[in-house]
């Protein structure tokens, strides 16, 4: 408790401190920076520090300085354009760093992705806080019969909270054993003079992947949404789908017509096989469609949205 007392302290005078620059800020970002965005039960985003706007996109294409006589909708065509058409370098001009608080069993998922700097909090150095990701019942689901990676259908109540239980109860079992490693109590404290303690490196080896973890995480822009493309998806785990869908309304405050064309483009747009292709032909042409070799989930896909 002493620990966050003590960040946020800092936080604040971060916050309350002015700088003066030449480069491009924005505005609603700005409102944000250091502003903790809570995520499930435990954890957070905020927004650190960022580089570039919309208009330094549209700067990157052009290889020009300053905004002349063109008009904001001539920026949104040509944003939209980019994105479209997939020329993906100029997003990769603004950068956005994250100070992000998440489960380690989410952070495993997440590390995946290959395109960011990362620099994690250090359980070989600092303590880890007692704190550990313990979902709501309604999130608590059986294995899907669907999808062999994901949770599905319904779960008896009370069987799902002896489960949610057995979660809290193992989570603090294995904090109790970290602390008796460790030689401390839940304060920090030294318990025993006499002992020495097992080095922080291997105590936190009896820590479930539900205990939290922190990071710094900064990436471009191109890279970001191609994350949340995937991780905002209906078919990404719930609980990193809570941290895209923070991220995705902070680039909506960044660069709003990115967002507006990223929207358009990737989030509710439709990439379809060839083989899709002759299949929707066939179908408005009213021809024969048993033929073509389309599999389960894109034949399921193209009937939802095309209300076949």
């Amino acid at each position: 408790m002493k620990k966050k007392k003590i960040e946020d302290s800092e936080i604040r005078k971060i916050r309350n401190s002015n700088f003066s620059t030449k480069r491009v800020t924005v505005k609603k970002l700005e409102n944000i920076l250091y502003k903790p965005h809570k995520a499930l039960d435990h954890g957070f985003v905020r927004v650190i520090d960022y580089m570039g706007d919309d208009s330094s996109i549209v700067q990157a294409a052009r290889v020009s300085y300053g905004k002349g006589t063109k008009k904001l909708n001539q920026d949104k065509s040509l944003i939209n354009y980019l994105l479209s058409h997939r020329h993906t370098t100029p997003f990769e001009m603004n950068e956005i760093k994250f100070h992000i608080k998440l489960p380690i069993f989410v952070a495993r998922q997440w590390i995946r992705h290959r395109t960011a700097n990362v620099n994690e909090y250090s359980a070989r150095y600092s303590i880890l806080d007692n704190e550990f990701y313990i979902p709501k019942l309604e999130n608590v689901k059986p294995q899907s019969t669907l999808n062999n990676q994901g949770r599905g259908g319904g779960m008896n109540k009370e069987e799902g909270k002896s489960y949610i239980k057995t979660l809290k109860d193992h989570s603090k079992k294995s904090y109790d054993i970290y602390n008796f490693l460790l030689n401390i109590d839940e304060d920090g404290n030294i318990n025993d003079t006499e002992k020495s303690g097992l080095a922080r490196e291997l105590a936190r080896m009896t820590l479930p992947i539900n205990s939290y973890t922190q990071w710094y995480w900064k990436i471009d822009l191109h890279n970001l949404m191609h994350f949340l493309a995937l991780r905002f998806d209906v078919h990404a785990q719930y609980e990193i789908r809570i941290y895209a869908k923070i991220m995705l309304e902070i680039v909506k405050k960044w660069v709003p017509l990115t967002f507006d064309a990223f929207i358009k483009n990737r989030v509710e747009s439709l990439t379809i096989s060839s083989e899709a292709v002759r299949f929707l032909k066939a179908k408005i042409n009213k021809k024969n469609t048993k033929k073509f070799s389309i599999s389960k989930r894109e034949l399921d896909n193209l009937k939802k949205i095309f209300d076949l």
